[in-house]
């Protein structure tokens, strides 16, 4: 059964079904909002016949084309940033229903290495952003101890670049690792960070992804919560996949910042 969620998109279905009424009575009864009667309801009419058209053009947009959102927290480290705006493509993973989610017809489904912004399965009021690890068929194991992650028992190459000394966010770049990591053939490798030694909150995680699932992990790997703590992401909850940064606002390293934009995201 499909959930409905009160947000933003829910707000433009009920604001484009209620315009809807006054843009109709004032096509059917009052040509237009001309003839409409003065007062309160007149008013309504008037506004419903005005902002209809704004309200629908705004819901099918988000809904089926594109979403803008902003990075807040550093999980996706150094591919994504607290301050960063990214375009996200919300027709690569199939046309949804707004509100309820449903899947209206099918145009792709998220590849190994995909970085994806998905309604959090805990609490789907918040959108999280992450890495495809693995997809459904996979088997997926991640050894806390070495930080490397296999999949179908082979291991996940991994490039040491040294030390991490770019931008950070909330956390101190002391002690971080930068590394390429390569999720298959015929796909670029992703940049990734580690930390020194090793946190209580990961456990070796293995399983095999069902159908439907994907299999999450944030390029920052010691400093994200994802599938290794809350489990898998179920399709459904997909919203779209991040395409590239569009704007770039945080005061500190305010110009370095700007040199992001329109960097597209691998």
């Amino acid at each position: 059964m499909n959930e409905i969620h009160f947000d933003i998109e829910a707000f433009l279905a009920i604001a484009s079904a209620i315009t809807f009424v006054g843009w109709i009575i004032a096509k059917l009864k009052f040509k237009g909002d001309a003839e409409a009667p003065e007062g309160f309801v007149g008013a309504l009419i008037g506004f419903g016949y005005s902002f209809f058209p704004v309200f629908i053009f705004v819901l099918v947009i988000r809904t089926f084309v594109f979403e803008p959102f902003r990075i807040p927290s550093s999980s996706m480290m150094p591919t994504l940033l607290t301050g960063d705006f990214i375009y996200v493509n919300k027709f690569s993973y199939g046309l949804k229903m707004p509100v309820t989610h449903g899947t209206l017809i099918e145009t792709g489904h998220p590849e190994r290495g995909d970085v994806v912004v998905f309604r959090y399965p805990l609490d789907q009021s918040k959108d999280y952003i992450k890495r495809v690890i693995a997809i459904p068929g996979d088997t997926v194991f991640y050894d806390r101890r070495t930080k490397n992650v296999f999949l179908n028992g082979e291991i996940v190459p991994q490039e040491a670049m040294g030390s991490y000394d770019g931008f950070h966010d909330d956390i101190s770049p002391q002690g971080l690792n930068l590394k390429k990591e390569a999720l298959g053939e015929g796909r670029e490798p992703h940049l990734m960070l580690t930390h020194n030694g090793y946190d209580n909150l990961f456990k070796n995680t293995k399983m095999t992804v069902p159908e439907g699932h994907y299999f999450v992990m944030g390029d920052n790997r010691d400093h994200s919560a994802d599938s290794r703590v809350w489990g898998l992401v179920p399709e459904r909850n997909l919203v779209g996949e991040a395409k590239f940064i569009w704007m770039h606002w945080r005061i500190p390293h305010f110009f370095e910042g700007l040199k992001r934009i329109g960097s597209k995201i691998k």
